[in-house]
């Protein structure tokens, strides 16, 4: 079967290298152009990129700037003749007259349970909203922005993990998901499934609002929230005027005390870490992360700094 891999983010890496561990022809793989990043806006390949480069075997590479009423790029593909094309993460949505070329279709890796979590940030609104489930979803691809029919599912336990330890853990499910998955599309025993549009959501693309914590809601509601936005693009909390990252906290026991003190009040600051009441219960911050200076555990910040106490993060 030859293949065409498109993808883009690290997430993407672990599906491609199951591919060509597989014995699969891949010939082409598309990911999104190098780009400026970095302080230094030094221009660096993608992580697809730098893997396929790594991986060999013969893959040639595309990065086209767009792909929509791109004839060069649709004209390659027609003459590559790809019995299937295999999207993840790549960064664009493919047009129909792309759609339409690869005898078995298209199928992309999604990071959610469909119809739940449509989107651009599944895995970040899923651990942010606490569910305790999560997983990855292939799917055929249509024209509408992760519509198309299910083909297989697989789930994950979110735990008290953050965004990041979700997404290396769903890559990985992913793939092996995916390796699956290809055999029974191309002896045509896969079985689809269409989305029911009553369950579905969207995950729309992360801002710095939503990284905002706020305390005004239940402790482990807060305490979502910064799972979910760990490691990008990273909670925070403004302490006085400055922006305080908050890396990870947890609660201080599984059965709380209620606090009386204003959502956002420091309680305590020690070895434990700082003590911030929420809604009902107080959660314990014990790293974080101030403006130009690295991520550190709250104990060894409080070695040479204090923090004043009945202050509230806000």
């Amino acid at each position: 079967m030859k293949i065409v891999y498109m993808g883009t983010p690290d997430f993407a890496v672990p599906p491609l290298k199951s591919l060509v561990e597989a014995g699969y022809d891949i010939p082409l793989v598309v990911t999104q152009p190098d780009r400026a990043r970095g302080r230094g806006k030094k221009v660096t390949f993608s992580p697809v990129k730098q893997a396929a480069i790594h991986l060999g075997k013969g893959m040639q590479m595309s990065q086209p700037e767009k792909i929509k009423d791109n004839e060069e790029f649709c004209d390659m593909l027609t003459k590559l003749a790809p019995d299937l094309i295999v999207v993840c993460a790549y960064g664009m949505i493919l047009p129909k007259n792309i759609l339409d070329i690869p005898r078995l279709g298209c199928i992309n890796i999604h990071a959610s349970l469909l119809p739940r979590y449509r989107g651009a940030a599944p895995i970040e609104r899923a651990v942010a909203a606490g569910d305790a489930i999560t997983g990855v979803t292939i799917m055929h691809m249509a024209e509408g922005l992760d519509t198309g029919d299910m083909i297989s599912k697989a789930e994950l336990e979110t735990g008290d993990k953050d965004a990041g330890t979700v997404t290396d853990e769903l890559s990985i499910l992913g793939a092996t998901l995916l390796i699956d998955t290809i055999p029974h599309i191309a002896d045509g025993t896969a079985v689809s499934e269409p989305q029911d549009d009553r369950f579905s959501t969207y995950a729309s693309m992360l801002s710095k609002d939503d990284a905002h914590i706020d305390f005004h809601q239940p402790a482990d509601k807060v305490l979502a929230q910064i799972r979910g936005m760990n490691p990008r693009p990273g909670s925070y909390a403004m302490l006085d005027e400055k922006k305080l990252r908050i890396i990870k906290a947890v609660t201080f026991s599984d059965d709380p005390e209620p606090v009386n003190a204003a959502p956002g009040t420091i309680l305590s600051a020690d070895k434990d870490g700082i003590k911030v009441s929420a809604e009902d219960h107080a959660i314990t911050i014990t790293a974080i992360q101030l403006p130009g200076k690295n991520p550190v555990h709250v104990a060894d910040y409080l070695r040479g700094n204090q923090i004043e106490i009945g202050i509230i993060l806000k």
